[in-house]
């Protein structure tokens, strides 16, 4: 058996925006894989032993080794089932503007960026949090432009890494009292193309189903 044909297994919570581009990845390339729910608030020793360092999830096991952080993996993937097309463009000069692209994406529109609209009541904290997260989404709409994917026609690897915060987007709104699309119209428009592959619809959650989760953390941390 070939090492592209061993066991994969996901480490995942489903509403995790990072371990959904693990699983959209795989499912882009076609490659066979079982899903292992996390409790977050009680964490298996799989996952302890497989990430020690951070203990999150995501966590792709392949061919009985640990591969931990999102982007890592997706990297992974890429680089491991090659009979599909590449998440990269094939010259170095586009592979390093995707690679710039995917980070500011990482940095900017995050768990812990949304967590400054959601998990702050309606006031200051959350209008910065709000500001920040539309500034960014806003860097990103331009770097899209009128491209159906930030590579060009093909989703790659800048869509990977930024695809599975849409389906955080209603419940930012719910809680921020926003609109994405009406700042961010093309970002949207976007995010309803990519949603239209069966890699990213088969891994999204409902956005009605985030918003609850969110609603759940918000009173775990004392918000509502």
């Amino acid at each position: 058996m070939g090492k592209e044909n061993s066991k994969v297994v996901v480490l995942d919570f489903w509403a995790s925006p990072y371990a959904m581009r693990t699983k959209v990845a795989l499912r882009e390339k076609g490659v066979e894989f079982e899903v292992q729910e996390e409790d977050l608030w009680n964490k298996s020793e799989l996952l302890l032993k497989s990430n020690p360092v951070h203990k999150k999830v995501p966590v792709l096991i392949h061919n009985n080794t640990p591969i931990s952080e999102s982007l890592i993996q997706v990297q992974y993937i890429d680089e491991t089932w090659t009979d599909a097309a590449s998440f990269l463009p094939s010259d170095p000069q586009s592979r390093a503007t995707a690679r710039f692209w995917a980070d500011y994406a990482d940095k900017t529109i995050s768990f812990e960026g949304g967590r400054k609209i959601w998990g702050n009541k309606k006031g200051e904290e959350q209008e910065k949090g709000k500001k920040e997260f539309l500034e960014s989404l806003k860097v990103l709409e331009a770097e899209l432009g009128d491209k159906s994917y930030f590579g060009g026609e093909t989703l790659g690897y800048v869509d990977i890494t930024l695809v599975p915060f849409y389906s955080w987007f209603y419940a930012l709104e719910k809680c921020g009292d926003f609109s994405v699309e009406a700042e961010c119209p093309k970002i949207v428009a976007w995010g309803k193309r990519c949603v239209e592959r069966n890699s990213v619809a088969a891994t999204l959650p409902e956005s009605e189903k985030v918003y609850q989760q969110v609603l759940k953390l918000r009173q775990i941390f004392g918000v509502e």
